[in-house]
């Protein structure tokens, strides 16, 4: 299984992105599809969560109406679009693959190799 996460830069405060995950090596629509992320000397935290057929989301309360995750089946993608980011957004964003919807790490199985976002002041 791969999942390579890419859309990542520098962006102004209140300025928006859209990150995309693409998936291999498994079937896409069977598993829960997730970004965390970690910010430096920080441990890893959630962002959101969307579930294999794409009805159910779950979102960090950081996040929370600045984040929308939706997924493509036909081209095996998930993405992150998030608006009104903050300096403290800034941090490494990963893809992540499993089977649990939600904010538990241990669910999730397989893991990409991460995209910086930089959000500056």
């Amino acid at each position: 299984v791969q999942l390579q996460a890419c859309g990542g830069g520098l962006v102004q405060a209140g300025g928006s992105l859209r990150l995309s995950c693409a998936a291999s090596g498994r079937t896409f629509s069977s598993y829960v599809m997730g970004w965390f992320r970690q910010a430096p000397g920080k441990e890893r935290e959630f962002v959101a969560a969307i579930s294999g057929s794409g009805g159910s989301t779950y979102y960090a309360d950081s996040v929370k109406g600045r984040a929308t995750i939706s997924r493509d089946s036909a081209k095996n993608t998930v993405y992150l679009q998030m608006k009104s980011l903050k300096p403290e957004d800034t941090a490494v964003y990963y893809c992540a693959s499993g089977r649990l919807l939600g904010p538990y790490r241990p669910g999730y199985d397989y893991w990409g190799q991460g995209t910086l976002v930089t959000v500056s002041s």
